[in-house]
């Protein structure tokens, strides 16, 4: 059940490869993270840039994906530092992406996430 009920987008960042691949077949199954977890980890608006301080620091070649969560099976989980992350069971749907932006890194090799990359009105 989507519990998403303020209907802001979620995020995944994922690597470009991972994308051009969804959009061959129509979905996308997730990192290979996420398959081992059983679930697409995604973060909200005030979560995705620490997301991607930690876990893709020197990762090239990242987009971010804005998604429109509406219809899809996204639970909200307790995850780090005790907040709620929302996590999508099942395939996303390319469809489902209401934008997609290169992520840059700076000269440390942190991805850089900027306030207008998440204004997807």
């Amino acid at each position: 059940m989507n519990t998403n009920t303020n209907r802001q987008p979620v995020f995944k960042i994922c690597a470009r490869q991972e994308w051009h691949d969804a959009i061959d077949c129509g979905f996308y199954k997730g990192s290979d993270l996420d398959m081992a977890d059983g679930f697409i980890h995604l973060s909200t608006r005030d979560q995705v840039a620490e997301t991607a301080q930690l876990h893709f620091r020197a990762c090239e070649n990242l987009l971010l994906v804005a998604i429109d969560a509406t219809g899809l099976d996204v639970r909200y989980e307790e995850s780090r530092h005790g907040q709620m992350f929302p996590h999508l069971f099942g395939d996303l749907p390319v469809a489902a992406a209401i934008s997609v932006k290169p992520i840059m890194l700076d000269e440390k090799g942190i991805p850089v996430i900027t306030t207008d990359m998440l204004d997807v009105d």
